[in-house]
Order: structure tokens, then C-alpha cells, then sequence
């Protein structure tokens, strides 16, 4: 594939079905907010888990093209890494320890490979999770995906500046060994001391019966992508939520099947179900602090304007 060199400041999102996120009607209304000048934004599709030569031509363009100021990588986080590791003259320490890249910048003429999801993850996390969540109740995370986003929520739960308000155990699963061998190469790098299990399954029914044997007040997480770039819940509709239990679809958009699926049991079971979308605002806000070399607050006056924008101009009823 060949790209048509940039006529503006370009911002590209790399991902899978990018002209349906919400930050294409978001990113210029953000731009008149922030002063950006006439900055846009354009997508890059790629299959999930794309050909390795696919995402070294992209990010070869992105380093070449005078006018491209970087990328918001989702999706592609892990395989993008691996790909094009060595076209970066800089790594940040987040995406060398994890082994992934969800932002692209520049410094001068230098490339630079940032993970910004344990920032964004634990902005996101911290906004919603009850204080003193595991501490007071003893409960468990599940997280279905074993992908960036978990190794980024998994980082973010077990450190110790939480104060011992971290997962009494944690499980991790996956459909690919492969991405369960990584995260748990990950844990065993940064030393992770809270007992997790990673496990292989073949269909939503594995999942469910993990579920059945959490424990109450447990975080549940889907971070397949299953709802969003693909059809699908990473559970069934016979699968029942622990009771008292935090649920969170790191989806916002698409056919959020999990998310309705724990709706559903929401009043039942005494749940407290969460979406996307902060997430989102996170994600994005750290990454065009980091491409357009400007300071975006993470609370205040300016975040709460920029949700507000974000909120009216582009998220899904």
C-alpha cells in the first residue's frame, strides 16, 4: 500500500474499522478547542494480527513524511511493536517494558514509540472503581483478552502504590497461546507477585465457567475487542456475572454485546457496569499531548470541556 503524502499536520489512527470511532467527528472539534491549527486526522485499516510488512511501510511513511506529526495505535498495539521495533530511535520506558506502542511522535528528526494505555487504563480505572475496591471485598480480576490493554490494566492493579488494594488473584484469558505467553513473560519481567492464572479457550462457554467460579465484588473485563472490530461477546448469553462485581467493556461503540449482556444482569445481581468511553477520552487525550508536544490536563476545567466536546459531538446514544 502507498499513502498520499499529508497536506496538513496529520494525526493518523492506526487501527481496524477507524471511520467508525468516534474521534473522527471529535478530533476537530478538539482542534478548534485546543488551538491546533489545521490539524486532521486519518485512518489507517489493517486486519487484525496484519502482515509484519503492512505496518513497516505505514510507520516508514509516518517517520518520512514531513507532515506527519504521529499515530494513535489500537488493535495493532503488540504486532506493531514487534514489526517495527527497530525504526524507532527512541523507545519510552512503558513501551519497552511492555513490548507494545500506542503512540507515535516525533522529536526533531527522531521517531518515538510510546505506550501511553497504562496511563490512560489507570486514569480510567481509578475514575470508576470504587475506593479501596479489592482491599475491602477480596476480589478477583478476570480480563478476557490478553492483549495490550490487559497487560496495560494488569500493570496498573498490581502496583504497590495502590496500598494493597489490588486483586486478591487474577485471570487472564485468550484465545492465542501466544498472547498468553507474552503477558505472562511481562508479569514474570516486572515481578508481579499477585498469583495469576492464564488461560486458553476455545469459545465463550471457557469463559463462562471461569465467571461462575469468581468470587463476589470481582472486575470483570472484556479487552477482546469482540463487540467493536469483531462480532460477538467473549461470553455467553447463559453466563452469569459474580454478584457485586465491577464489569467493564473497554468498548463503546459497535454492537456491545457484553455490555448488554451485563446490563441485563445489572439490577439481578447488584453490578456495576461500565463502558468504553472514558477510556476513550483518556487514550486520545494523552496521545495528542504527546504528538502535538502540548500539556493536556487529566482533570480540571480543560478535561471536563474536552469530555463535554467529545460528549456532543461524538458519542454513541
Amino acid at each position: 500500500m502507498s499513502y498520499p503524502s499529508a497536506k496538513a499536520p496529520t494525526l493518523y489512527f492506526i487501527g481496524v474499522t477507524t471511520t467508525q470511532s468516534s474521534i473522527m467527528r471529535v478530533f476537530p472539534e478538539w482542534v478548534r478547542f485546543l488551538g491546533l491549527g489545521d490539524a486532521v486526522i486519518k485512518g489507517m485499516d489493517f486486519p487484525i494480527h496484519a502482515d509484519p510488512e503492512a505496518y513497516i511501510k505505514a510507520v516508514a511513511f509516518i517517520k518520512n513524511d514531513p507532515l506527519c506529526m504521529g499515530a494513535l495505535v489500537t488493535t495493532h498495539k503488540l504486532d506493531l511493536y514487534d514489526a517495527c521495533k527497530d525504526q524507532f530511535e527512541v523507545v519510552d520506558s512503558h513501551a519497552e517494558l511492555m513490548t507494545e506502542v500506542s503512540c507515535i511522535s516525533k522529536q526533531g528528526d527522531q521517531l518515538v514509540c510510546g505506550a501511553k494505555d497504562p496511563i490512560s487504563a489507570g486514569l480510567s480505572i481509578d475514575g470508576f472503581l470504587p475506593d479501596q475496591f479489592f482491599r475491602r471485598s477480596g476480589g478477583a480480576l478476570f480480563c478476557m483478552g490478553a492483549g495490550g490493554s490487559a497487560i496495560a490494566i494488569t500493570w496498573h492493579l498490581q502496583q504497590e502504590l495502590r496500598g494493597r488494594d489490588n486483586p486478591s488473584y487474577m485471570v487472564i484469558s485468550d484465545r492465542l497461546q501466544s498472547r498468553l505467553d507474552h503477558i505472562k513473560q511481562y508479569h514474570r519481567r516486572v515481578g508481579v507477585d499477585i498469583p495469576v492464572d492464564y488461560v486458553l479457550i476455545d469459545s465463550a462457554a471457557d469463559n463462562d465457567r471461569i465467571l461462575a467460579n469468581l468470587p463476589p465484588h470481582s472486575f470483570v473485563i472484556n479487552a477482546t475487542g469482540l463487540g467493536k472490530d469483531t462480532p460477538g461477546s467473549p461470553v455467553s448469553d447463559r453466563a452469569d456475572f459474580p454478584e457485586h462485581s465491577v464489569v467493564w467493556d473497554l468498548n463503546y461503540r459497535g454492537e456491545l454485546v457484553f455490555l448488554d449482556q451485563a446490563l441485563a444482569q445489572q439490577e439481578a445481581r447488584s453490578l456495576q457496569v461500565e463502558n468504553g468511553w472514558t477510556y476513550f477520552i483518556h487514550g486520545w487525550t494523552q496521545a495528542i499531548a504527546e504528538v502535538f508536544h502540548i500539556t493536556i490536563p487529566t482533570i480540571g476545567v480543560e478535561f471536563d470541556r474536552l469530555s463535554e466536546i467529545a460528549a456532543s459531538s461524538g458519542k454513541p446514544g
